[in-house]
């Protein structure tokens, strides 16, 4: 109890307690013996009180300084539960609050390194396999006796590969960038028919090489990112072509109303598996009907850019056969 005299607040309070008592107790001598005694009893047993009472509080910080600290060092097993209300009450209220926030960050941090490892491992994952065709197509074009044909059909097949690292990579600073919140979204107002147009350009020439037919059908304005929109749009519309067969068809179709401006893109194709059907929008999952030039990154990206606009994206089967896929940009809060 002796480190408590050493605190200055204590200590000066303490002997106030003590001249205002002998003050009180000489007066009250002075008036009558009998009342200086009693007054004297009284003001030590005050004294005593509140020195019993202050040991105890400090006891009690100093209890919840140490959780506090055993906390800090990763202790999860720590309750702050046995502080009741009182006057620690309100102190014990927000510590507890600040606790249960620092757990949250210590497991978001846990998270966000093994999303960032697994991340790592696919993305080396994805690079190494056309690299290492990459290398098996440089080694065949080093041969002397190639002929010219052959090395005009390896030559094409090495551009196809360094193409697809070129848009994996670029693919990927998009997400990041999307992920780090660094974006800033446009709002601009074209008209449906040219964010769909815009959207689907770089997929004419493959549509029109499968045989496939491309069917647009909308009206009204889009109010939003139109970029970052037609990346999305031409994604979702580049994964319908790919599981959709020669000489099949692939529909566009817009609706309006005063609640979100709704986009459908469908397809006839072999639709999606209940299997993949709740992971089709994860970063890096690969369908089992998807081929091997897939990524698996392509309906990730869309959906972020979606519902970084306030957005929302759901992918369904056709029947009798063919996937569905529903964009809606709502025109306020959801």
């Amino acid at each position: 109890m002796s480190k408590l005299l050493k605190n200055n607040e204590v200590r000066r309070t303490v002997f106030w307690q003590v001249v205002v008592s002998v003050i009180a107790g000489a007066v009250c001598y002075y008036i009558d013996i009998r009342a200086g005694q009693i007054t004297t009893a009284l003001s030590l047993l005050l004294i005593l009180i509140y020195y019993i009472s202050t040991y105890k509080r400090y006891r009690r910080i100093a209890s919840l300084a140490g959780d506090i600290n055993k906390v800090l060092h990763g202790d999860n097993t720590i309750s702050l539960e046995n502080y009741s209300e009182g006057e620690l009450g309100i102190l014990h209220s927000e510590i507890y609050k600040m606790t249960i926030r620092l757990r949250e960050q210590q497991q978001k941090l846990v998270s966000d390194k093994i999303y960032l490892a697994d991340s790592i491992a696919d993305i080396s994952h994805q690079i190494r396999t056309p690299l290492t065709s990459i290398n098996l197509l440089v080694q065949l074009l080093s041969e002397p006796n190639l002929t010219g044909e052959r090395r005009h059909q390896l030559t094409h097949e090495l551009y196809g590969l360094l193409s697809r690292i070129d848009w994996l990579i670029t693919t990927l600073l998009k997400i990041s960038k999307l992920d780090a919140g660094t974006v800033q979204f446009k709002q601009e107002q074209v008209s449906m028919a040219t964010l769909i147009n815009k959207s689907c350009a770089p997929l004419l020439v493959p549509i029109e090489l499968r045989g496939q037919e491309l069917a647009i059908k909308v009206e009204g304005d889009f109010i939003g990112d139109v970029s970052w929109t037609c990346e999305a749009i031409g994604n979702i519309v580049k994964n319908c072509m790919e599981h959709t067969p020669e000489g099949g068809k692939i529909e566009i179709k817009t609706n309006d109303n005063a609640l979100y401006t709704e986009i459908l893109i469908k397809d006839n194709g072999t639709g999606i598996s209940q299997e993949d059907m709740p992971h089709i929008f994860e970063r890096f999952y690969k369908g089992k009907d998807s081929d091997d030039k897939s990524f698996g990154v392509g309906l990730a990206l869309a959906r972020m850019i979606i519902t970084s606009q306030k957005g929302t994206v759901k992918a369904e089967n056709r029947k009798p056969s063919g996937a569905m896929f529903s964009i809606r940009f709502y025109k306020g809060t959801v």
